[in-house]
């Protein structure tokens, strides 16, 4: 038979535990490359990441409070559930104090290029272009979505090209 302390304890772990996760995993999902971010789901996300910092590190602190006073009151699979949830808790207050955007949109430091003819891009591919000095790039906007910047030289002139 469950304790019931141990469900007055358990309840507010899980609670903590999952809102810590959720403000890691909200940002996280919703600004992703690739999928459509509505203007809501966007502001909603900026706002919850711009909490995430504080939140995920008194999240964090308080679930392992209260794991600490459920180990003793739990059983072995209580034990290996508690450990699993807080590996999770801890990697998501990690990754919210990191700035993983980074890693999804790092910029291309050497861009290689191709003649016009060599390219194999579909006729309806969209492609960023930039002429100057008699100098012509295009940048597809499939590779540009991935890495949103690209740092070249066109006619002897430095730029960003950005999408």
């Amino acid at each position: 038979m469950i304790e019931r302390r141990s469900v007055w304890l358990g309840m507010p772990f899980a609670i903590f535990a999952l809102a810590t996760m959720a403000l890691f995993l909200i940002p996280a999902y919703v600004i992703r490359p690739f999928h459509y971010q509505s203007p809501r789901a966007l502001s909603i996300a900026v706002i919850v990441k711009g909490w995430a910092y504080l939140g995920t590190l008194v999240g964090a602190a308080i679930s392992a409070l209260l794991a600490l006073a459920l180990w003793p009151r739990v059983g072995k699979w209580g034990r290996a559930g508690l450990g699993v949830v807080m590996i999770l808790v801890v990697a998501c207050a990690t990754m919210s104090h990191l700035n993983y955007f980074e890693w999804m949109f790092h910029p291309v430091p050497q861009p290689g290029f191709i003649s016009a003819e060599s390219a194999k891009l579909n006729a309806g591919e969209m492609v960023l272009a930039l002429n100057f000095n008699n100098d012509a790039r295009a940048y597809p906007v499939s590779q540009m979505a991935y890495h949103h910047i690209v740092n070249d030289f066109v006619g002897g002139v430095p730029v960003a090209v950005t999408y």
